[in-house]
Parts: C-alpha cells; structure tokens; sequence
C-alpha cells in the first residue's frame, strides 16, 4: 500500500506543480525551461497513472512495483497466487497495463494523424506554391489573408501567403522566417506531440488540456525568442501586431503557425526585459527531474 500512496503523492505533485506553472509568469521568460518542466510534468504523469492502480493490485508483495510484477508473472506461470491476491487485484494490474496501452495507442495515433495531415499539405504545395527569391528558403502561397507557418518533418517548409509579403516590410518579414525556422530547427512538433496524446488518453483531466495549450503557447515563445536574437526585439513585434491587426489566419493541421497563440501577450513580454534570475530556472529543473525521478524509482527500488 505504500507504493500506492507514493504514485498517489506523485499524481498530486503533478497537479500541484502545474497549477504553479500555469500562473507563473517566469515562464514566459525562460520558455526553454518551462517547456521541459512541463514535459517533466507529463512523462511523471503518465508513469504515475500507470503505477498507481499497479501498486493497489500487488499491494500484497510489498516489493517495489517493477519487482512486484516479475513475482507475480511468475506466480501466475506455476499457477498459484498468494494470500490477498484475488481477482480484483488481477484487474487493478489490468487497469495500469490498459493506461499504458493507451498512452501509447494515443502516441502512436496522434504521430500517424500528423504525419497522415502533413503528407497530404506536403503534396497541395507542391500543387499550388511558388518559390519567391524576395523570400529564400519558404514557399509562398497566393492567397490574401495572412499566413505564415512552418510544416515540421524531415524535410520541413516554410510557407508564408502573398498576403502576408504585402502585409510585412523586409525586416519584419524576415523575423517572421526565422521565427518559423526554429520551429523545424527544435523539432517544436515533437514537443507537443507528448501532450496531444494526453489530451485524448486523459480527457477528464481538464488540467492536461491546459497543459497543451501551455506548452503550444511557449513553444512559440520560444521560436520569438530565437528570432528576437537575430533581429532584434521591433521587427517581430511589429509582424505580430499586424498579424493581430489582420484578423482572419490560416494555420492548417500538422503545422506550427506565427498568429496561432495570443498575440497580444508576445508581443508584450517581447518588450519586456529577460529578468528572471538563473537560480529560480534552476530550482525549477530540479522539481522537474524529482518528479520523474519518484515514479522510475517506485517502479525500480
């Protein structure tokens, strides 16, 4: 039963933390290390969502979970199970091994959906976009709203519409690029690909759609960043009001778009000095590495 309560502990953690993460305001300075906080966050959650109803079911070996499962594989291959071990325990070992089943169909499903949509947007440029030598490397899509967006994989594209070429200068557009640049560079699909698989395995966790929409937002904090550094702070922001200012997007599945998370809030923190002190993006990787930390250790000590 103490294994039990330790992966209960650890789920209230989880929770715990990311009410934290989610009204704190560091974030959205260091959105690097925020981004890893919350995958921390996930990963100890899925492990702890697993271990849980594992550790009520062979609650009657007091052994570390890991350990637990090997006795109980073997007890069940000499076809005898020792006292407390019933059928209701068999089923709690069966609730976590499903959790896990569906983390991973979920994973899994959520990698062919996006490559699936990728492909099909992969094939329609190469059908209707230009190369435009105002803007080497991306594609451009005669279209009039704005558009501007990154289409990540092996071999990502940057796409920006005619609207949007007519609606930037030179500087701002070329902000805007390398905003989507980074993107493909860091691999941001891949960030958030961990958490739209929570989403759909642990849809009544309210929390966890947040936590997507958290992460999503300081993934694209982070892309400014990588922008800001090479253009300074007036270019980006003046693409992100006109972007604001243009109402009507277009972003389409599988991609990571400039206007696709409040505007507003970017351009503003964009203005505002990097303060946060180095010592609390430390403590905050230290709770981090804790939380995954207790739930392997549950399954291993």
């Amino acid at each position: 039963m103490a294994y039990a309560l330790h992966f209960a502990a650890s789920i209230l953690a989880c929770w715990l933390t990311a009410q934290v993460l989610a009204v704190s305001r560091w974030t959205w300075q260091a959105p690097r290390v925020a981004i890893v906080c919350w995958q921390a966050i996930g990963l100890a959650l899925g492990l702890s969502a697993m271990g849980l109803p594992m550790a009520l079911g062979l609650a009657a070996y007091e052994q570390p979970t890991g350990s637990a499962l090997l006795a109980l594989a073997g007890d069940l291959a000499h076809g005898s199970l020792p006292a407390g071990v019933g059928v209701v325990h068999l089923g709690l070992v069966g609730v976590g091994f499903g959790i896990g089943a569906v983390l991973l169909t979920t994973t899994v499903r959520s990698i062919h959906g996006t490559l699936r949509a990728q492909r099909r947007h992969r094939e329609l440029l190469s059908l209707v976009a230009r190369q435009d030598p105002t803007v080497p490397g991306a594609l451009v899509l005669d279209h009039p709203s704005a558009a501007a967006y990154c289409l990540p994989g092996v071999r990502p594209r940057v796409v920006v519409s005619a609207g949007t070429l007519s609606l930037l200068d030179r500087a701002e557009l070329a902000a805007v690029l390398t905003h989507e640049r980074a993107h493909a560079e860091e691999r941001h699909d891949l960030v958030l690909l961990p958490f739209t698989a929570l989403c759909r395995a642990l849809p009544w966790f309210r929390w966890v759609r947040h936590a997507h929409e958290r992460v999503a937002l300081l993934v694209e904090m982070r892309a400014d960043d990588k922008a800001r550094e090479l253009h300074a702070e007036a270019p980006l922001a003046g693409a992100l009001r006109r972007f604001a200012a243009a109402g009507h997007r277009i972003t389409p599945a599988g991609a990571l778009g400039l206007g696709d998370r409040d505007l507003d809030v970017r351009v503003q923190r964009l203005l505002v000095p990097d303060r946060t002190p180095r010592l609390l993006g430390a403590t905050a990787l230290t709770v981090a590495a804790t939380l995954v930390a207790l739930p392997i250790s549950l399954f291993l000590n």
